[in-house]
């Protein structure tokens, strides 16, 4: 039996990793090879109390910094299963030959958002793409061996769910137009919800949604869709936003506008502790805030024109090439102009601190599942949950793995469907339009007309999939009526007690659950 991963990217690797570690054979699926995965593309690095900086961290640190930068709406006890397996996790992969910085220390942590301590580890601007190297590596091993086998270039065409339970999938071979059906347990390691902002976001334009979608046709539950992560330094390049990393800003980078002609670094001014290394949420509304001012000019600049050459040299190269790729100019001598863009879903589908989902054998890790960063992500715990969650969705699989005699025979009932590009783009621009950083009431019931006015539009499965996630995700803005984290409604203004709570939407329903405490 073969318990059956979508997706390739870093919690897929985990996942297969971890199951082929004790002796589990998968099958690893995928629309794209690993090195195409989202992962790839996360420069910023990856959290963990080593301690090396001689700043007397502990896990209990990074636990508190993880919940209050979640605005205390992560579910605790799954937090302190990821910070206390942080550290072990690095070292393993400095153990597979990721070449973290250094130094006679051990390795090297900067400062990053919303922590008050050095905790992110890092490879200059390129974490993700090293630690994907070092898990596309370690998992050859087993495919050469067959305990994992790999179907890159297969979509999810379904997922067969009977009487709330995971009976297997059914994929689409994009090369030849072949179906095949696998059954067993799966682990959902899809990605963040980018296909429902095409366009907009900085992460990969193979991320489609279509996987969520799927779930929540099928009743699984979905939760927290309202918190979309803006980060606040993008600059627009052709059909995406690149992102300019937080590293940035770890090294020393500041955040400016012009006020009366003169540079207001209004960060520093307004949070003297943090400075320019608040939570991402609160960066972004506020660069909202200090371009709407009569007084400021509409434009937010990232100064990075005082770091030391070396910092340049060691830890921020590859991000000077981008912009001097994409912008001309060289962000060691000149301001770089920089604006919000989605960055990051911290909503998706729901698990428990096990990984399950809401239907039985059917499991959930990475971007596309609800778990650990609540109401906004901090930077660097991202890489850190797609692995930590990669290996405990695998863990429980493997103790509760469906038994041969027990499975059915699954057949496809559903044809392969795609959303065409004019489709999500016509979606994309009504959530870009009223879905954005500040919300309120008037834009979200005004997104519903529109989307609403689509569905006469959506000519096959897929799209009508889309078209339903997509007001699902408004109307769970519209049901938490106040501002939390990366859900700022300018007509619900204050954080409530009453409301600290996840959203839950099954189907067309939404409630709201107690999150789970210490």
């Amino acid at each position: 039996m073969r318990i059956n991963i979508i997706g390739a990217g870093l919690a897929g690797l985990s996942a297969a990793l971890t199951l082929a570690e004790n002796g589990v054979k998968s099958n690893l699926i995928s629309s794209m090879q690993s090195e195409r995965a989202q992962s790839v593309m996360a420069e910023d690095g990856i959290n963990a109390c080593l301690n090396t900086m001689g700043e007397s961290d502990t896990v209990e640190d990074h636990i508190e910094d993880t919940v209050h930068g979640g605005v205390e709406l992560a579910d605790k006890k799954a937090v302190r299963g990821l910070c206390e397996n942080a550290p072990e996790i690095v070292k393993e992969f400095y153990k597979l030959g990721v070449p973290f910085q250094t130094n006679e220390n051990g390795i090297v942590q900067r400062n990053f958002g919303g922590q008050k301590k050095k905790r992110t580890a890092f490879v200059k601007s390129s974490t993700g793409k090293m630690l994907m190297t070092a898990l596309i590596d370690a998992v050859r091993r087993y495919e050469a061996e067959g305990v994992i086998r790999r179907y890159p270039h297969h979509a999810l065409q379904q997922l067969h769910i009977r009487d709330n339970k995971s009976q297997g999938v059914t994929v689409y071979d994009t090369h030849t137009g072949e179906s095949i059906s696998f059954c067993g347990s799966v682990i959902l390691a899809s990605g963040g919800m980018n296909g429902l902002f095409s366009g907009l976001t900085t992460g990969t334009t193979q991320n489609t949604a279509d996987v969520t979608a799927m779930c929540l046709e099928n009743g699984v539950e979905l939760s927290n869709l309202e918190f979309i992560q803006y980060h606040p330094t993008t600059i627009s390049i052709p059909g995406k936003r690149l992102l300019i990393s937080e590293a940035a800003r770890g090294e020393g980078g500041r955040l400016f506008v012009v006020k009366n002609g003169a540079p207001w670094y209004f960060m520093e001014e307004k949070y003297p502790e943090l400075k320019n290394l608040m939570p991402r949420d609160v960066v972004s509304a506020e660069m909202v805030a200090v371009t709407s001012m009569s007084e400021c000019e509409n434009q937010v600049y990232l100064d990075m024109t005082r770091l030391d050459k070396s910092v340049w040299k060691s830890r921020l190269s590859d991000l000077r090439e981008q912009v001097l790729h994409y912008l001309a100019l060289d962000p060691a001598k000149t301001p770089v102009p920089v604006s919000p863009g989605i960055h990051y879903f911290m909503g998706g589908i729901w698990v428990d601190t096990e990984h399950r989902t809401s239907a039985q054998n059917l499991y959930a890790a990475g971007e596309c599942a609800c778990q650990y960063h609540g109401a906004n992500r901090l930077g660097g715990n991202s890489l850190l949950g797609a692995v930590y969650g990669g290996k405990v969705a695998a863990r429980t699989a493997m103790k509760e793995c469906v038994k041969p005699e027990a499975q059915q025979n699954i057949k496809c009932s559903q044809p392969y469907s795609e959303v065409s590009p004019a489709f999500r783009d016509a979606v994309s621009q009504i959530l870009g339009d009223h879905l954005s950083i500040l919300r309120s009431e008037n834009d979200l019931n005004r997104a519903l007309e529109e989307l609403y006015s689509l569905q006469s539009k959506a000519s096959n499965p897929a799209e009508k999939r889309l078209l339903d996630l997509a007001k699902a995700t408004v109307d769970c803005a519209l049901f938490r009526k106040e501002s939390r984290g990366a859900h700022r409604r300018t007509d619900y203004p204050d954080t409530k007690t009453d409301c600290q709570k996840q959203t839950i939407v099954k189907n067309t329903k939404v409630l709201y659950r107690e999150i789970n405490q210490l």
